[in-house]
């Protein structure tokens, strides 16, 4: 208490009092008086100022020491508690429960912010005036695969691009955004397109948007080569067609027997461009799912015979033996023609890359509880790095060798998509002059309750 109030509060009482007294005449008396009254008084307020300091004592630890709940602060032990002291206690309980509701407000809204940024596909990270990373999501963690925290790190620890950390440098710096994309030569070697934008407002920093545009590249690339090897396959065979064709106009009809050899091979040409236009369409059937396979039980040892009588004739040709061992009983879930055309294709090739006097064997059998079938060649083989993309649309091992032994380049390709249609799937392993063996697994035929019993 100041001292001014003390002051008035003692002296007040003993003041009254010698007044009284005085004005009875008891002038002795009213010295005594008032001196004991003035002690009573100092007493008096002594304890009252002790009481009232242990109240509130009490109550600011009760508001320190108090539970993050709605709860209000218990009252005093006391029967009787001063009015002024009770008005601060419930005061203290008003601002409690104030700063309660604007926390768990403001806990639920970081709550939902950081739900919804680990829910998005894109990565964010936030930074701060100095570039140093404040916050990030999930999908950041994915993209960067980094060795220890992101937090507290600059842009040019965690990606070893000067770019992305000129791009930050900038949004902080000058309020400017930046558009890049950056190349991530690791293991999966992913291409990240990035945003840097200024946090914005009176809010010092800047925020980037990471988004993984490693398969957007890739089909791109994809396309690209779709286009360009289809206009090279198509190019081949219609310039060889139409130059044969002007030779003939030019007088070359005149001389049988070199026109009847132009004619053969501008038929050749021609069968040459159908099979590659319906190859062409063929796949894209099978990839818009245009083409209603009728999946049934299909015998694979008379699928792989059909197959191996249409290419025998090549294979004599070349002094192959073409030997089947696929047991009868062996029945899989599957479109008949597709399987026949599965088979066909693997077996062209083999005989196809396979020298002469070599072998091509088909076998089959039951293994972890599905079909497989081997198609095993004796030919020249497959390098280890070609064998991830030997199903992609013309990829050719050796372009050049392959061009000059026919196909269209697109039959393992169309191998991939039917029997992923059906169900299956396709494997390859192959060494360099040790041959080659696909092996196709399809589902087991499930016995009908007639044949069962």
């Amino acid at each position: 208490m100041p001292p001014r109030p003390l002051l008035l509060a003692l002296l007040a009482p003993a003041g009254v009092a010698l007044v009284v007294f005085l004005l009875l005449g008891w002038n002795m008396d009213a010295v005594y008086v008032s001196l004991s009254t003035l002690l009573g008084s100092g007493l008096t307020l002594m304890a009252a100022r002790g009481l009232i300091q242990r109240r509130l004592t009490g109550l600011t630890r009760t508001a320190l020491t108090r539970p993050e709940s709605t709860s209000p602060s218990p009252p005093a032990t006391d029967d009787e508690e001063l009015e002024e002291l009770t008005l601060v206690r419930r005061t203290l309980d008003a601002l409690h429960q104030r700063h309660f509701t604007r926390d768990v407000g403001l806990l639920q809204e970081a709550r939902t912010l950081t739900a919804v940024l680990d829910s998005m596909a894109e990565g964010i990270w936030v930074t701060d005036v100095e570039g140093n990373v404040l916050r990030h999501n999930d999908a950041l963690r994915g993209m960067l695969m980094p060795v220890g925290d992101i937090v507290g790190q600059r842009p040019l620890t965690l990606l070893r691009h000067d770019s992305l950390n000129e791009a930050v440098s900038r949004a902080c710096e000058e309020g400017g955004s930046t558009r890049l994309e950056l190349t991530l030569e690791d293991v999966l070697s992913r291409t990240l397109a990035i945003r840097v934008t200024p946090l914005g407002g009176d809010l010092p920093g800047s925020a980037a948007v990471f988004h993984d545009v490693t398969e957007l590249r890739h089909l791109e690339k994809v396309r690209k080569d779709f286009v360009a090897n289809v206009s090279h396959e198509l190019r081949t065979p219609i310039t060889a067609i139409r130059g044969y064709a002007e030779t003939l106009q030019s007088g070359a009809l005149a001389d049988p027997q070199v026109a009847a050899k132009m004619v053969d091979i501008i038929h050749r040409q021609s069968e040459r461009l159908s099979e590659l236009v319906e190859d062409l369409l063929e796949l894209s059937r099978l990839e818009s799912r245009e083409v209603k396979l009728q999946v049934r039980d299909v015998p694979l040892a008379q699928a792989a015979a059909r197959a191996a009588e249409t290419v025998r004739h090549k294979a004599q040709g070349k002094r192959i033996s073409l030997e089947l061992d696929v047991p009868p009983e062996l029945v899989a879930q599957g479109d008949e023609r597709g399987l026949e055309q599965v088979l066909l294709n693997l077996l062209d090739n083999a005989v196809k890359y396979t020298p002469e006097g070599g072998r091509v064997r088909v076998t089959g059998g039951l293994e972890e509880g599905r079909c497989v079938v081997h198609v095993r060649d004796s030919g020249v083989g497959i390098e280890p790095r070609h064998l991830t993309r030997i199903f992609e649309r013309f990829y050719r091992v050796d372009k050049g060798r392959s061009r000059d032994m026919g196909g269209t380049g697109l039959g393992l390709s169309i191998v991939k998509h039917l029997l992923g249609a059906m169900g299956g799937e396709v494997r390859v392993e192959s060494q360099p002059n040790e041959g080659s063996t696909f092996t196709i697994l399809l589902r087991v035929a499930v016995p009908s309750a007639a044949s069962a019993g």
